[in-house]
């Protein structure tokens, strides 16, 4: 079933248009959002986590009408939201700000809540450091908390924006451990008003990311957003086989390159244009992203 549905969505903030006509189908599974600085990535996550309404178009959300009070009550039951800037009240442990959270969303019975917050914080190896306030824990501490809250529940439908920002290498690798699980079929729907813990048929993923090997890594598809236009969508193999024949290593970079950036071993690698006898090499998904948009793709990488 598709999980998320926008049909010539448009979003504007005064004369700045963030998603000009978009249309997208969002299935079970996990699906990166690329795109560079202002392409209207977190515009997108923000509809499809109900903070925004949609200003024009059509936006279904696990088969709900996001417009409609009751319904959005309840796609919201089934939802976890991961925003860009999470707000903590830096007085609150970890333990209480997830606890506070599990609050609003209806989490009544006090003792089965507490063990639901014990658990979301374990996942994200926050559990020996729950009784610390925030703000004495580091950046990347607060942003596996924000994490752990948007977990609570094993929501069927859960957006992430920017999940890695400030995750060192380690603690990036067990959150795709972490995701690559919540985002396989089969897992339980833990929230209490959510049909009694029903096995989902499948969990749908939607995260934001500066980091192209995440998607890699994780996404079974990829959506690339410029201007707030959709100019991709596929899989990672099939974006990374936008550059296929298009990127050569030389000794330094050459004329018909696009871009180009020394390498480790002091040779350039090149995308763009390959000059005849170029020593061709296999494209990776940050080509074909590169080659797609071209400099304002730098936005990502950098």
């Amino acid at each position: 079933m598709t999980t998320v549905t926008l049909r010539n969505v448009r979003q504007r903030f005064g004369r700045t248009t963030a998603l000009d006509d978009v249309s997208l189908d969002l299935d079970p599974g996990i699906t990166g959002l690329l795109g560079p600085n202002g392409a209207g990535k977190t515009t997108l996550l923000r509809l499809v986590a109900t903070v925004l309404g949609a200003e024009q178009g059509q936006l279904r959300l696990l088969d709900r009408d996001p417009s409609d009070d009751i319904q959005r009550t309840a796609i919201r039951r089934r939802l976890g939201y991961l925003p860009q800037e999470p707000g903590f009240h830096r007085q609150f442990t970890a333990f209480e700000f997830v606890d506070y959270v599990a609050i609003l969303k209806e989490w009544t019975q006090r003792q089965a809540r507490h063990v639901e917050v014990r658990r979301v914080l374990e996942i994200v190896g926050l559990g020996d450091v729950a009784g610390k306030r925030i703000k004495a824990l580091s950046g990347g501490m607060r942003r596996r908390v924000a994490l752990a809250q948007a977990l609570l529940g094993d929501p069927s439908l859960l957006v992430l924006d920017e999940p890695t920002a400030g995750l060192d290498p380690e603690q990036r690798l067990r959150f795709r451990e972490l995701i690559s699980t919540h985002g396989d079929p089969g897992q339980r729907d833990g929230h209490p008003n959510a049909g009694g813990g029903a096995i989902n048929s499948g969990r749908t993923v939607v995260l934001s990311t500066h980091q192209t090997e995440d998607v890699a890594a994780l996404c079974g598809r990829v959506v690339v957003l410029d201007a707030g236009r959709v100019r991709f969508t596929g899989t990672p193999a099939e974006l990374a086989g936008q550059a296929v024949e298009r990127v050569w290593v030389a000794a330094e970079r050459s004329a018909g390159a696009r871009l180009a950036w020394r390498t480790g071993d002091g040779r350039h690698r090149c995308v763009g244009d390959p000059p005849a006898g170029a020593e061709m090499v296999a494209p990776t998904l940050e080509d074909g992203y590169l080659l797609l948009l071209g400099e304002r793709a730098l936005a990502v990488t950098a």
